[in-house]
């Protein structure tokens, strides 16, 4: 403690109350050692097991752990418990931290990542995905955004073994956009290409809805999302019912592919809104 409390008069120090036999501390522990890794020595990280020293517990009050101190000063100014996820812990330090610890090394690069596959740069971003994949494989962000990139890259297979990497029960808005993507990249797998040939059909004949469907798969494959929305959204606001709402129904798949955050599917919803409830 006389530790602890010395440490703190220049840094941030987190006392971690742990013991060998509590699981939920197995998973808090590695987070904080990163963070305060990652700090550039804002922060500094104290273990203490509490079944060595029942009285530091004692006298801190503990009913559960994990529990982590925040100590400033030499004293306590704040405090959790249970195995929070990173994001929380990072909030619980930029209350304490001058300046807050700011992005971390893995942030930048997903960010960088982002960045690079918004630019159509599939190769630069699925090389940052990567790097954050070294160091941690089960990252969601990174396995999403690792397995779009090799489906825009014409890697089908290789995005299926990514996704495979996935912890089964995983639900994430981006993985969940990119199981839908592959899964519908299975399904028109064999489907041609050819706009031109489509678009031709429709000048001949407008009302050729089987084209248009056609169109929009085209323009999916081609990877432009707001021509393949607007021309299923074409279909329902000419004959809603065609094909058993085929439109409608491959709408919905390309929504979930595409992920709700998608600015086109943002747009496709409002105007599917406005056909179908006008």
């Amino acid at each position: 403690v006389a530790e602890v409390i010395e440490a703190s008069q220049n840094q941030i120090v987190l006392l971690d109350l742990w013991a060998p036999w509590c699981e939920p501390c197995k998973q808090l522990t590695p987070i904080l050692e990163k963070l305060a890794r990652e700090s550039g020595g804002a922060v500094k990280l104290v273990k203490m097991d509490i079944d060595e020293h029942p009285d530091v517990a004692q006298q801190l009050k503990v009913r559960s752990i994990p529990a982590v101190f925040a100590f400033k000063g030499g004293q306590p100014v704040d405090a959790f418990a249970g195995a929070l996820p990173e994001s929380e812990i990072k909030k619980f330090l930029d209350k304490h931290v001058e300046g807050g610890l700011g992005p971390s090394m893995r942030e930048q690069t997903l960010q960088a990542a982002e960045a690079a596959r918004a630019a159509g740069d599939h190769d630069m971003a699925a090389q940052a995905y990567g790097q954050i994949l070294q160091n941690e494989p089960t990252d969601i962000a990174a396995l999403a955004g690792l397995a779009q990139c090799e489906l825009a890259l014409g890697r089908l297979e290789i995005a299926k073994q990514v996704l495979g990497t996935a912890p089964a029960h995983a639900h994430d808005a981006a993985l969940d956009a990119a199981r839908a993507a592959v899964a519908l990249a299975e399904k028109t797998l064999t489907a041609s290409g050819d706009t031109a040939a489509f678009l031709a059909r429709l000048e001949a004949q407008p009302s050729d809805h089987q084209a248009r469907f056609d169109l929009a798969m085209a323009y999916h494959l081609a990877g432009q999302r707001a021509e393949a929305l607007d021309a299923l959204l074409d279909i329902v606001a000419r004959q809603s019912d065609w094909n058993g709402e085929a439109a409608r129904k491959q709408l919905v798949e390309l929504f979930a592919a595409y992920g709700s955050q998608d600015k086109d599917v943002a747009a496709a919803r409002r105007r599917l809104s406005s056909i179908l409830f006008s």
